[in-house]
C-alpha cells in the first residue's frame, strides 16, 4: 500500500519500509515473542479486577507490563482517561516492538496487517468530528500501532471538521474513498473501509505459495469468517433477510462460510446451516432461536478465533502464525482491560461487564 510519501516531511512513517527486504528472522523472532505472551495476563486476574475500583485497577496495572505507561501519562490524566490514554500507548510499543525485532518477509506480512488500525484511526475520527467530540476524546480513542504516527493522528484530530481531516489524508489511498463521505453516509465508508483493508491484505499475500503465506493466509481468511458471521448474526436478528441488503456488507475471502448462502435465509434456516459448519461448536450452546445477547455470541466467535490461533501456533511452532497468536491476544488483552474500565466508569453491574470479557 501507498504510504503518505509526501505528506509525512518531517513526521516519518513507521520503520518497517527498511525491513521488507532481507531474510525473516522466525527464530528470533518466535523466541522474543513467546516471552512477550507468557507476560500477559493470566485469565485468572479478571476476576480479582472485577472486584476492584477503577483506582485500584489502575494500581494494579501500574504494577504490571502497563507500568511505563501509566506512569508517563500520570501526570497529564487520571482515572479512566489515564487507563484508556496508557492502554493504547503499550498496544502500540508493543507492535512497534513486534516490527524492530523482525526482517524480511515476516517483518512485510506483520506490517500489512497492523495497517488495520489506520482504518480503526480513520474511522475514530470521522466519527469523532460529525459528532463533535472533543480533542481530547477523540486521543482517547487512537492508536497509533499503524503506519500513523502519534504526532500526525494528533494533528488530525485537533482539525475543526471532518473535511479537513480528509483533505490531510490526500496522499494516501483512503482518499478517493473518503471524498464519498458526505456526513450521512457514516456507516457505508466504515463497512468500505474494511472491506478496502482485507482486499489490500489479500493483495499482499497473493497466491500463497510459501509456507508462511499460506499459514498467514488462513488465519485471515479465518478472521473474515468470524466477522462476517458476526455481521449475519446482527443483521438476521434486526429481520434484514435481503441479498441486496446483505452483501454489501460482507467482507470476500473467508474460509468457510459463503454469505452469498447465508443471506437470504430466515433466522431458523441460517442457524441450521451454520450447524454443519466448524463454527457450531463455539456459539452452538447461545446461538440458539431464543438468543438474548449477540454480544455473548460476538465473545463466543472472538474466543474461537483465539483459540484457533494458538492451536495453529502449535502445529507450525516457528512461523508467522505464533507472532500473530501473539498479535490478537494482547489485543484482546487491552479490549478485555478496556471494557472492564468503561464498565466501571459507567457504573455497569460486573455480571454486564464479565458476559463482555473474552477470557481464555
Amino acid at each position: 500500500m501507498r504510504l503518505l510519501e509526501r505528506l509525512w516531511g518531517k513526521k516519518p512513517s513507521r520503520k518497517s519500509d527498511k525491513k521488507k527486504k532481507g531474510t525473516s528472522n522466525y527464530a528470533y523472532a518466535v523466541t522474543r515473542v513467546r516471552a512477550m505472551k507468557s507476560k500477559l495476563l493470566p485469565k485468572e486476574t479478571y476476576p480479582r479486577l472485577l472486584n476492584m475500583g477503577i483506582d485500584e485497577i489502575t494500581r494494579f496495572i501500574q504494577e504490571s507490563e502497563y507500568k511505563n505507561d501509566v506512569d508517563e501519562l500520570a501526570m497529564k490524566y487520571s482515572g479512566g482517561d489515564l487507563a484508556e490514554h496508557a492502554l493504547n500507548r503499550n498496544l502500540a510499543l508493543t507492535y512497534d516492538k513486534l516490527l524492530r525485532i523482525t526482517s524480511g518477509e515476516l517483518n512485510y506480512l506483520i506490517t500489512a496487517y497492523l495497517m488495520r488500525y489506520d482504518i480503526w484511526n480513520v474511522k475514530t475520527l470521522l466519527r469523532g468530528k460529525l459528532y463533535n467530540a472533543s480533542v481530547e476524546d477523540i486521543l482517547e480513542s487512537l492508536i497509533s500501532a499503524g503506519e500513523f504516527t502519534y504526532t500526525f493522528l494528533s494533528e488530525l484530530a485537533a482539525k475543526p471538521t471532518y473535511q479537513e481531516v480528509i483533505d490531510a489524508l490526500k496522499e494516501t489511498d483512503y482518499y478517493p474513498l473518503l471524498q464519498e463521505f458526505d456526513g450521512n453516509n457514516l456507516a457505508y465508508i466504515e463497512n468500505e473501509l474494511d472491506k478496502m483493508y482485507y482486499s489490500s491484505l489479500f493483495a499482499v499475500i497473493g497466491k500463497p505459495r510459501s509456507k508462511d503465506r499460506k499459514l498467514y493466509a488462513r488465519f485471515i481468511k479465518l478472521e473474515v469468517d468470524v466477522k462476517n458471521l458476526g455481521t449475519l448474526f446482527r443483521l438476521k436478528k434486526a429481520g434484514v433477510e435481503k441479498s441486496d441488503e446483505i452483501m454489501p456488507l460482507m467482507i470476500e475471502g473467508g474460509l468457510e462460510l459463503k454469505p452469498e448462502k447465508l443471506a437470504t435465509l430466515p433466522y431458523e434456516q441460517f442457524i441450521d446451516e451454520l450447524r454443519k459448519t466448524d463454527y457450531w461448536d463455539a456459539i452452538s450452546s447461545v446461538a440458539g432461536l431464543e438468543t438474548a445477547s449477540l454480544t455473548t455470541v460476538e465473545s463466543r466467535l472472538t474466543r474461537f478465533y483465539l483459540e484457533s490461533a494458538t492451536t495453529y501456533s502449535h502445529v507450525s511452532p516457528i512461523s508467522i502464525v505464533p507472532i500473530m497468536d501473539y498479535i490478537i491476544h494482547k489485543n484482546n488483552e487491552v479490549n478485555n482491560l478496556r471494557i472492564i474500565f468503561r464498565g466501571k466508569e459507567a457504573g455497569l453491574d460486573d455480571t454486564l461487564i464479565k458476559d463482555q470479557l473474552v477470557v481464555i
